[in-house]
């Protein structure tokens, strides 16, 4: 068990009521589904678990964790309740039943309000990343969801950072909480923290370009502090001939959907995100993050320095600092514990080595689990005759009216060919390249 799951599932196996803070990564999803399944009456057809998460990614990751763990139990319904998806069908699924849901306040409050949705027999409530929750506005949503359920019910509370408001909400929601927190500790063996002296704020774009082709990461994370910066870092990168993406909040669901597939499917080299944006997404085997500033708050630069080296993986994290962050960087070292080294900048040099280009390129397919479609039959139509190598194709996603498929850059042409002009289930779909 990791830190948190032996430090949480006692109490929550005793149905007290808990506050745990943990940072992202460190297990805390399968201490509280295995404590809601523990106590779930499968026989009793109706909401029993309401987990709310500030992201739909974030929503998606736990509803599946949740459903991978309750594999060995017959007949457990687990349904996701997300703004940015259609809002009929949502209906339709809730009329059917469910004993878990899984959603984003602001549209499980709107489910609520038009009585699709009663939680007058939730026994567990759960709130995930509640510091995100509150940082994005959902603090009515969330106080017209939980008035919605019984008082006799267990709250487990959980949340990365600390601040005033969660002491608030832990006080109005739960009863006579226990605390667990898990010391925020990065192993300096496997992630070495660097700083990078900036000349003023327009010198940091030319830094953050050195330590790229420095480093000719396959996967790189740039942390930005506000929505507006993050997208003007994207685009000045592209400009400069990297394949970047900005993520943020100002985003359509659809293009966030595509942005966050193309960088998982190692189709673009560098994510450049606000913390809110970042949280909840599941990125293996990061090779670098790039803090472009210090962050406002000391504990998010724990969580933006975890994302890479994950699972025993070696990672690098570098921060961007100014003369007017000097006292910033000062905090940072005190509540970290330890100097952070700084780094001479590398030789103007390495701008004359090739710009880290992705390995792979995304397609997307017009039909999905709604077309019967299978990851075996995309598999098959590229590796069907003189198609391309099966190791030469990396992740595929099927979703309801879509699927995306990533393919070796060196493949793209022949492997949307045979998409576009062979046949999966008998039928021809639409298919082009994201990007």
């Amino acid at each position: 068990m990791t830190p948190i799951q032996a430090q949480a599932l006692p109490v929550i196996l005793s149905n007290k009521d808990l506050i745990a803070q943990a940072k992202t990564g460190s297990g805390k999803t399968a201490a509280f589904a295995l404590g809601l399944l523990n106590k779930l009456e499968v026989k009793r057809f109706r909401v029993q678990t309401l987990v709310l998460c500030p992201t739909r990614e974030l929503a998606d990751q736990v509803a599946n964790e949740i459903r991978r763990l309750a594999r060995g139990i017959h007949n457990i319904k687990v349904l996701t309740l997300c703004g940015g998806m259609p809002f009929g069908p949502q209906v339709g699924s809730l009329e059917h039943g469910a004993h878990i849901i899984v959603g984003t306040p602001g549209r499980v409050e709107e489910h609520v309000r038009k009585g699709n949705l009663k939680l007058q027999h939730v026994s567990t409530l759960v709130l995930d990343e509640a510091d995100r929750m509150l940082d994005m506005g959902f603090q009515d949503a969330l106080d017209m969801i939980i008035s919605d359920t019984p008082n006799q019910r267990q709250s487990l509370l959980f949340s990365a950072t600390y601040p005033k408001q969660i002491e608030a909400i832990a006080q109005r929601y739960l009863d006579n909480p226990e605390m667990v927190k898990i010391a925020e500790t990065h192993n300096q063996n496997t992630i070495t923290q660097q700083v990078y002296k900036v000349d003023g704020d327009n010198a940091r774009i030319d830094v953050a370009r050195l330590i790229l082709h420095d480093q000719q990461p396959q996967s790189c994370l740039v942390f930005c502090n506000t929505k507006r910066e993050t997208q003007e870092v994207a685009d000045q990168l592209s400009g400069f001939g990297f394949k970047a993406l900005a993520l943020h909040g100002d985003l359509e669901q659809r293009d966030r959907d595509q942005t966050l597939v193309q960088f998982a499917n190692y189709s673009a080299t560098v994510l450049v995100a606000t913390d809110v944006a970042a949280r909840g997404l599941d990125i293996e085997s990061l090779d670098l993050v790039i803090n472009y500033q210090i962050a406002r708050e000391l504990e998010v630069h724990t969580h933006r320095v975890g994302r890479t080296g994950r699972a025993g993986a070696k990672g690098l994290a570098c921060s961007l600092y100014s003369e007017k962050e000097e006292h910033k960087l000062g905090l940072l070292e005190d509540y970290l514990g330890y100097q952070l080294p700084k780094a001479q900048l590398p030789n103007k040099s390495v701008l004359r080595s090739p710009t880290p280009t992705p390995p792979m390129v995304t397609l997307q397919i017009g039909g999905g689990k709604k077309q019967k479609l299978r990851p075996g039959d995309i598999v098959g139509a590229l590796t069907g005759e003189n198609g391309i190598p099966g190791n030469q194709i990396g992740k595929i996603q099927v979703g309801d009216q879509w699927a995306y498929v990533a393919v070796a850059m060196e493949h793209r042409k022949l492997a949307l060919n045979k998409l576009s002009q062979g046949k999966m289930k008998g039928r021809s779909f639409k298919v082009r390249r994201l990007g």
